[in-house]
């Protein structure tokens, strides 16, 4: 018996918000190395061990007035928007697709994606928990839809054959441009993590997305560099510069060096979202438009 609409929305919408408040977990502790598992949620100010009924996602936060309950002191209001923002995205999944098996992958491609994207743009780097579930999720959803004629010919992802290329072809993009960044800027212009994370949207989407993929992102991670990046970063160089008793000249070029270092993760993600959705569409108009006279 199918759910109904509206029973659909609201599950998605516990489910999303349930997840979300585990990515939040990821969120923190898988770049530092630590467990997403041990020891069980706690104040990251005064260690305080988090209850069961403390830690509902969205809810406890709005209960608790966005405050421990032990030491008082405030937690940030990013756990509840992390949680809220996977939720909503889980509804829109649905809401698009039905409560199907491809509403399911593009919500769990999407928060792996969002848990990404938000790890690299505060740490500057995309642990191997995200990418390696990324990939093996994607390999395996790919192959077992296969057994599923009616599924895989309306999915939006890649069959087994083109997610196995896409995942090489991903990885191989991001290889190549960071050995290329690394002869033009002389030190790692790209990690490790990127390399996974492209194999990983590879094998979503297949070789020929995954080059899109690349190439959208290069595009959003140009504007928002031209925009924001580079300017914010040049004036704090800048006045670095001028309230520095001394060095002002080494402050700026430091200030200079570090206009080179944004998380092409950040990019990546949104980017392998909108080829999912979109990049067929693009792709079709791009041949009919500008190949075609």
């Amino acid at each position: 018996m199918p759910i109904p609409q509206p029973a659909a929305l609201v599950l998605a919408f516990l489910i999303g918000a349930v997840i979300g408040s585990f990515l939040n977990v990821c969120i923190v502790r898988w770049p530092e190395g630590l467990s997403v598992v041990r020891p069980p949620s706690r104040c990251p100010k005064c260690g305080r061990g988090v209850r069961w009924f403390e830690n509902v996602p969205i809810v406890s936060w709005l209960v608790l007035r966005g405050k421990c309950a032990g030491c008082g002191l405030p937690i940030s209001a990013a756990y509840p928007a992390v949680e809220l923002l996977v939720a909503l995205g889980w509804v829109a999944a649905v809401a698009t697709f039905g409560p199907s098996i491809e509403a399911l992958r593009v919500a769990v491609f999407g928060t792996v994606l969002f848990g990404i994207s938000a790890t690299d743009a505060k740490h500057y780097v995309i642990p191997d928990g995200f990418t390696l579930f990324l990939l093996a999720w994607q390999l395996l959803v790919a192959f077992a839809v296969w057994f599923a004629p009616s599924v895989a010919e309306s999915s939006h992802f890649a069959g087994p054959y083109d997610a196995i290329v896409g995942a090489c072809t991903g990885a191989g993009a991001i290889a190549i441009l960071r050995w290329l960044g690394e002869r033009a800027f002389g030190r790692e212009a790209m990690g490790e993590g990127d390399i996974t994370m492209m194999a990983g949207i590879g094998a979503a989407l297949g070789a020929g997305r995954a080059g899109l993929t690349v190439l959208v992102a290069a595009f959003i991670g140009a504007v928002v560099a031209a925009l924001v990046v580079v300017p914010a970063r040049l004036l704090r160089a800048r006045g670095g510069a001028s309230t520095a008793p001394s060095g002002g000249t080494t402050e700026e070029l430091d200030g200079a060096r570090d206009i080179t270092e944004i998380p092409f993760g950040v990019f990546l993600a949104p980017a392998a979202l909108f080829t999912l959705l979109w990049g067929d569409r693009l792709i079709a108009w791009y041949m009919t438009r500008i190949l075609q006279p």
